[in-house]
């Protein structure tokens, strides 16, 4: 009978691992050492003693297709699992306010306090995070700004598809030269007609300054 239980015992701790025909045994054992649910199977199983000796593959299995649902989408069982660790935890803030109100010395007063206000604020973040699987964010999607502080020239023509972005794109290259074209030809040809400008009107002359007779200035 011992032994039947040592078989059992052996049975629901081993691993079936599938090999593919062209990787070796230790290629096949490594790869399942870093599947998540192997490693989650692993941990589960030793904290979860007084549900008996779960067998790890049958383990391994179910944690898999409980992955593979939240990858199609299915948030369901994520969903509980949050609202059920909120309750706990609030459970575990009541318990601990509760030894806090039975302690009969000031330090055991603070330190029941303390982790019961540690549950409390998991508990809000674990809400938290239901709320926000529950109702995702919106995602905002903002279009482009070109803002300069001076000249500047936006070339969106490509955006534009057939005859309508070459005809911008063209509009876009001539039209900034055939503004120069027109005012500074005007401005820089020196040929145009103007009004004539008199000549300064002449001087009379100077008187002769005798220089004997003004000596004494």
């Amino acid at each position: 009978m011992s032994k039947r239980r040592t078989q059992s015992k052996d049975s629901a701790r081993t691993l079936r691992i599938a090999q593919n025909p062209d990787e070796t045994k230790a290629r096949a054992l490594a790869k399942a050492a870093l599947r998540p649910s192997v490693r989650g199977a692993v941990t589960v199983r030793e904290f979860s003693k007084s549900y008996g000796d779960i067998e790890l593959t049958a383990l391994v299995d179910e944690l898999a297709a409980q992955a593979k649902a939240v990858n199609d989408g299915d948030l369901a069982r994520a969903e509980a699992m949050l609202a059920v660790q909120a309750h706990t935890l609030d459970a575990l803030f009541n318990h601990l306010l509760l030894r806090a109100k039975a302690a009969e010395v000031l330090p055991q007063f603070e330190a029941f306090m303390r982790y019961a206000l540690r549950a409390q604020n998991q508990c809000r973040a674990t809400l938290e995070t239901l709320a926000a699987v529950k109702n995702p964010a919106p995602v905002a999607i903002v279009r482009q700004a070109n803002i300069a502080h001076g000249p500047q020239q936006v070339n969106n023509a490509a955006a534009i598809g057939g005859v309508r972005g070459e005809r911008a794109r063209e509009n876009l290259q001539t039209a900034p030269n055939e503004l120069l074209e027109r005012t500074d030809g005007e401005r820089l040809d020196g040929s145009a007609a103007q009004d004539a400008v008199g000549s300064d009107p002449r001087l009379a002359p100077v008187g002769a300054i005798d220089g004997t007779a003004n000596g004494g200035r």
